[in-house]
């Protein structure tokens, strides 16, 4: 792994740690309405839908900012002003997902489970079957909140069953975790560069099935936000309407020609599966609690129990860590006291090993025994 110097590892669901080679990929200004950027650009969309196995099927739209801006552009566009969603929630990005829709003034229903709980498969299929009304199914692949992977396969197995739409928001597990379009039916897909293709910040995108993008000129409720006719200019010109994020883009394909030399999906799981095992099998060794049982956790961010120790206190554990290079994550959850540290980013075996010799010399400065966390 290489970074410039100084520069403190990320262990974060993203922006993340990002190799050299992307980093200089963001040294040279590119004109917008350039042939070689328009190549660029060109080429970026193909090689996402490729990761997706989608190039038959779906077409790629990318959107300016952050992840968020591109799965409500994608709902915003797929779903009717006469449709509604049911969204699938156990943690904040489904709940966000909420937060659009009344923005939006489009209608929804929730199912909702805790933070540490799979969606209810069952109780999907009686909705499905009891609300002839929902027309898009709204599921999180991979809960940042907790590091949850969610059953995306049975999810789509049930939402076809009924004939309706399933929005697929992967941002914290696209390029990582397998999803493709030949055996998973979605009409979207939503992720980000920032995540496990390993970019940086400023562009989320979504895989659309064609088909459902073609009938939806007209759903959006923003101009900027309107992922129809984002598609069909770049379609006719193969350029963005708006200013695009150059340097972003210029970075993200140059990670994307990374992830592939290095072997893909398969090659990103298995990496950040054992950069995954290396931390937890590490932290349980000082006492430290996973929330998730090991067959729910994906290898793409881990949330550990706050210890019970009275000497542990996280905004000092946090800032001895920073001192010492490693930036992790605070907790997000509501059903217990939590932090995070991420496996994904350009990190292997010596930075987690590293980060894990880090939060021993801090506990132990600290005074804290060990990381058990309090009794349920």
């Amino acid at each position: 792994m290489t970074t410039l110097p100084h520069d403190p590892w990320l262990l974060t669901p993203g922006p993340l740690t990002t190799s050299l080679k992307t980093k200089q990929a963001m040294l040279h200004d590119w004109g917008s309405r350039d042939a070689n950027f328009i190549e660029t650009n060109r080429r970026m969309r193909s090689e996402i839908l490729a990761i997706a196995e989608a190039q038959d099927t779906h077409v790629c739209v990318p959107m300016q900012g952050s992840g968020t801006f591109a799965v409500e552009a994608t709902i915003a566009t797929l779903l009717p002003r006469d449709g509604k969603a049911l969204i699938l929630i156990n943690g904040a990005y489904g709940q966000r997902m909420t937060k659009m829709l009344d923005y939006m003034d489009r209608a929804y229903m929730a199912l909702e489970t805790p933070e540490d709980t799979q969606p209810s498969l069952t109780d999907l299929d009686a909705t499905l079957k009891a609300d002839s009304a929902i027309t898009h199914v709204l599921v999180v692949h991979c809960e940042t909140t907790s590091g949850i992977i969610n059953p995306i396969e049975r999810v789509a197995e049930i939402v076809a069953k009924h004939d309706r739409s399933l929005l697929v928001d992967a941002m914290s597990a696209f390029g990582a975790i397998p999803l493709s379009a030949r055996n998973v039916q979605f009409d979207a897909v939503m992720a980000s560069s920032n995540k496990c293709l390993e970019g940086v910040p400023g562009m989320g995108f979504s895989i659309i099935r064609q088909s459902a993008l073609e009938r939806c000129k007209g759903n959006a409720h923003s101009l900027s936000l309107d992922m129809y006719e984002q598609w069909v200019t770049m379609e006719k010109t193969d350029q963005w309407r708006f200013t695009p994020p150059t340097h972003v883009i210029v970075a993200f394909d140059a990670s994307i020609s990374q992830f592939v030399e290095a072997g893909g999906v398969a090659g990103r799981n298995k990496r950040y599966s054992n950069n995954r095992q290396i931390l937890v099998d590490g932290m349980r060794e000082m006492g430290f609690e996973t929330l998730l049982p090991d067959e729910l956790q994906a290898p793409i961010i881990v949330t550990f129990k706050m210890p019970s120790d009275p000497a542990f206190d996280f905004q000092s554990f946090y800032d001895q860590l920073k001192d010492m290079g490693y930036i992790i994550y605070p907790g997000k959850l509501t059903v217990a006291p939590s932090f995070r540290i991420g496996c994904i980013g350009d990190l292997g075996e010596a930075e987690m090993k590293g980060a894990l010799a880090a939060v021993q010399k801090t506990i132990d400065k600290m005074g804290v025994a060990n990381g058990t966390a309090k009794a349920a």
